[in-house]
C-alpha cells in the first residue's frame, strides 16, 4: 500500500500516529518533494507549522530506520511562485500529481484538498484536522485591570503596561518575572489561533514576522524575528466609552454636526484620547439618524452595530473610499489619518459630499490642518476642513473654526498684497488665532495672537518676513546677514561690505524684485552701519546708507574712468574662477565692458570664485558669452 500525506497530515502528526497504532504497518510513505519545500518556507517564516512537520519527518525517517514503512520522496519541489501562491492550490496539485503517479493513498486534513482529489479519481483518506492552540479566552487577558491601557510583553523582559486615568498614564511593571522565549511563543500562537478561530476575533493583518489581531475590544500586535530582534506582543484595549455630553462645547458641537456635513479633523497626541471622540461622534450622528460608516486600518472603534467598521479593500483605503461612494454614507469616520495617500482619499470623499471626520496625530491643533499643506491645493482646505477639535488628556481642550477670505494678511499694508487667506479661528472666542497663506512663493502659517513691537516680541507676520528676507538675501551674499525689521513694511539688511553690490544688483533691480515679492521697502547697509557696529561709514550712494546708488561710486553701479585689468574667466563644473591681481583679503570690483557685475574678495591663490547657478554666476557667464571684456578693480 502506497500513502501519500500532504502538507496538512504532515503537519498535524497523522503518518506517525498511524504507524504507532498499527494501520499503517509495513505500508510505504511516498512524500513529496512540494510537502518538504512547504514547511521548509513555514519554518524559515518562524511559523510552528513549519517546525511541527519537520519533527514528523524526522518521525518517519525513524520508522523507517526500524524497518516499520518504506520511505520514499519524490517529486518536484515547488518553485517559489508556486509557493507564493499556495493558497490558490499550486502546491496541493503537486501533491495530487505524486498521488495519482504512484496510485497511492491521499492522506490530508485539508477538506478542499480531499474534494478536489476525489473528483479527479483519487483515492483518499481524508481525516479531521488537530486543534492546534485552542483556548476559549484571551490568555494576557489577566494582564488588564480597569484602568490598563495597554499590555507590554517582549521575550526576555518583565511585563510591563500603560495603567491610569487618561492624561495620566503610568508606564508600570506588572510582573517581576521575565518571559520565557517559550512562554512567549505559547501566548502569541494562542493569541492568533484565537483570533482565527472565534467569531469575536478576527487576523486584520499577517505579513511575515507581523500579525495584527483585533478580538473583541482587544487590538493585538504579534511580532516575531526577524521583523523584531525577539518574539513581542503589545495589546491596547480603551478604557472609556463616552458620549459626546460628556465633553466641553458639546452643545455648540452638536449643533455644529447636525448643521450640514462638516469636514472634522480629530487631533491630539497618542493616547490623548482622540480614538474615544471619535466614537462618541459616530454614535451621536447614528443616533441623530445619519448613516455613519468607518474607515480603519486595523478596525478597533468601539461603536454600535449599526455602524459598519470598513477596512482596507485589497489592502488600499482608496478602494475602501471607492466602495463607500456607492453605499453613500452621510458621515465617514477615518480612523488615523496618517500618509498622504489617507489625505488624499479623505479630501476626495469630502469633495463629493460626505461628511468626513478624520482623526490625526498632532502636538498642536494647528499642526492637524498643517499636514493637509502640501497634501492638497491651499485654497481647497477650508472646503475639505472646516473644523478642528484637538483633544487634551481625554478632554476637548481647543475647536478651531476654519474659514476662507480674500484680503491683505494681518501685518501687511499694501494694498497690492491683497490674496487668499485661510483664517483659522477659537470656536469659543470667535477670534481669528492663524492666518495660512502663500508668502513669497511659500506657504506660511502665521500666528496672530502675539504682541508686536511694543510688547517687545516680533509678530507671527514679522517672524515670516523677517525669515524670507533672511532666505533671499543669503541665495546671493556670501557673508553674514542679518535682519532688522522697522514696523510692518519696513527692514534694514546688514551686509558685508564686499556683497552690498551683489545684494543690490544693478540699478538696484535685485533688492526691488524682492522687495516687490515681500511687499516690504529693504534698507540695505554694511555691517559697520549697524548701531554699536565698528563704524559709520556708508557703502556709498544714499545719504542715509541706502546703498542702491553705490557699491560702485557711478550711477546704476558704473564705475567712472577706471579701467582695472582684464582677466580671463575660468569656468569649471563647479565655479567660476577669476584669476586677479590682488592680495588675499582684498575687495574687488568685477566689471563687464567696464559695466559694474559684483563686489569680492579675494580668497586663497589669488582668486575669485563664483559657485555656479547663483544670480551673480549666471551675470558673469552671460558676459563672458556675449565676449564682454572682464575687468577686476579695487573696491572704492
Amino acid at each position: 500500500m502506497n500513502v501519500v500525506p500532504d502538507t496538512s497530515a504532515v503537519v498535524d502528526g497523522r503518518v506517525s500516529e498511524r504507524v504507532e497504532d498499527g494501520s499503517y504497518e509495513g505500508v510505504t510513505v511516498v512524500v513529496p518533494e512540494a510537502v518538504v519545500g512547504e514547511l521548509e518556507s513555514q519554518a524559515n517564516d518562524g511559523l510552528e507549522s513549519g517546525w511541527d512537520g519537520l519533527e514528523e519527518l524526522k518521525r518517519l525517517a525513524a520508522f523507517r530506520d526500524e524497518g516499520r514503512i518504506d520511505l520514499r520522496y519524490v517529486g518536484d519541489r515547488p518553485s517559489g511562485d508556486q509557493r507564493s501562491h499556495a493558497a490558490e492550490g499550486d502546491v496541493d496539485a503537486l501533491i495530487r500529481d505524486v498521488a495519482a503517479d504512484n496510485d497511492a493513498t491521499l492522506l490530508s486534513s485539508d477538506v478542499v484538498q480531499a474534494e478536489v482529489a476525489r473528483a479527479k479519481g483519487i483515492d483518499v483518506e481524508y481525516v479531521e484536522p488537530v486543534a492546534r492552540g485552542v483556548v476559549d479566552e484571551l490568555p494576557i487577558e489577566e494582564y488588564f485591570t480597569d484602568e490598563t491601557m495597554s499590555v507590554h510583553l517582549k521575550t526576555g523582559t518583565k511585563p510591563k503596561a500603560k495603567r491610569g486615568s487618561l492624561g495620566e498614564m503610568r508606564y508600570v511593571v506588572i510582573d517581576e518575572t521575565e518571559t520565557s522565549e517559550e512562554r512567549m511563543a505559547e501566548l502569541a500562537n494562542s493569541i492568533v489561533d484565537l483570533a482565527r478561530q472565534s467569531s469575536d476575533g478576527f487576523i486584520e493583518l499577517s505579513d511575515d514576522g507581523m500579525d495584527i489581531v483585533q478580538y473583541r475590544n482587544y487590538r493585538i500586535a504579534v511580532a516575531r524575528p526577524p521583523f523584531a530582534d525577539g518574539i513581542e506582543i503589545t495589546a491596547v484595549r480603551p478604557i472609556a466609552k463616552t458620549t459626546l455630553d460628556d465633553y466641553e462645547f458639546a452643545d455648540e458641537l452638536r449643533e455644529r454636526f447636525l448643521e450640514r456635513k462638516r469636514g472634522v479633523l480629530i487631533s491630539g497626541s497618542p493616547g490623548a484620547g482622540k480614538s474615544t471622540f471619535a466614537q462618541a461622534v459616530a454614535e451621536f450622528l447614528n443616533d441623530n439618524d445619519y448613516a455613519v460608516k468607518t474607515m480603519e486600518k486595523p478596525r478597533d472603534l468601539q461603536v454600535g452595530p449599526e455602524i459598519t467598521q470598513y477596512g482596507a479593500l485589497g489592502g488600499k483605503m482608496e478602494n475602501t473610499a471607492d466602495s463607500l461612494l456607492l453605499v453613500r454614507p452621510d458621515y465617514t469616520i477615518y480612523d488615523e489619518v496618517r500618509k498622504t495617500n489617507d489625505f488624499e482619499v479623505f479630501s476626495d470623499m469630502r469633495m463629493a459630499g460626505v461628511g468626513m471626520v478624520g482623526v490625526v496625530h498632532a502636538s498642536r491643533a494647528i499642526d492637524a490642518l498643517q499636514r493637509l499643506v502640501g497634501r492638497v491645493e491651499l485654497g481647497m482646505i477650508p472646503q475639505i476642513v472646516d473644523t478642528v477639535v484637538y483633544i487634551e488628556a481625554g478632554e476637548v481642550h481647543t475647536v478651531y473654526d476654519v474659514t476662507t477670505e480674500v484680503k491683505v494678511p494681518a501685518g501687511l499694508t499694501a494694498e497690492d498684497l491683497a490674496r487668499p487667506v485661510i483664517q483659522v479661528s477659537n470656536f469659543e472666542t470667535g477670534r481669528p488665532e492663524f492666518e495660512i497663506y502663500t508668502f513669497n512663493r511659500q506657504v506660511v502659517t502665521v500666528p496672530l495672537n502675539e504682541d508686536g513691537e511694543d510688547g517687545g516680541t516680533e509678530t507671527g507676520v514679522g517672524r515670516i518676513a523677517k525669515q524670507e528676507i533672511e532666505r533671499e538675501i543669503r541665495s546671493v551674499a556670501h557673508g553674514h546677514v542679518d535682519v532688522e525689521l522697522k514696523g510692518d513694511d519696513g527692514a534694514i539688511v546688514y551686509v558685508d561690505e564686499g556683497d552690498i553690490g551683489t545684494v543690490i544688483g544693478k540699478g538696484g533691480g535685485r533688492i526691488s524684485d524682492i522687495e516687490g515679492r515681500l511687499g516690504i521697502e529693504i534698507d540695505v547697509r554694511t555691517h559697520s552701519e549697524k548701531p554699536g557696529g565698528r563704524g559709520a561709514g556708508s557703502a556709498g550712494g544714499d545719504p542715509g546708507g541706502n546703498g542702491r546708488g553705490g557699491a560702485s561710486g557711478g550711477p546704476d553701479g558704473q564705475v567712472g574712468e577706471e579701467r582695472g585689468s582684464v582677466v580671463q574667466p575660468e569656468i569649471t563644473s563647479r565655479h567660476v574662477v577669476l584669476d586677479v591681481d590682488a592680495g588675499v583679503g582684498e575687495t574687488v570690483e568685477v566689471r563687464a565692458n567696464g559695466e559694474y557685475l559684483f563686489t569680492a574678495t579675494v580668497g586663497q591663490g589669488g582668486e575669485v570664485q563664483v559657485s555656479r547657478g547663483s544670480a551673480i554666476a549666471e551675470e558673469l557667464e552671460d558676459a563672458i558669452d556675449r565676449k564682454r571684456t572682464i575687468t577686476v578693480v579695487p573696491a572704492r
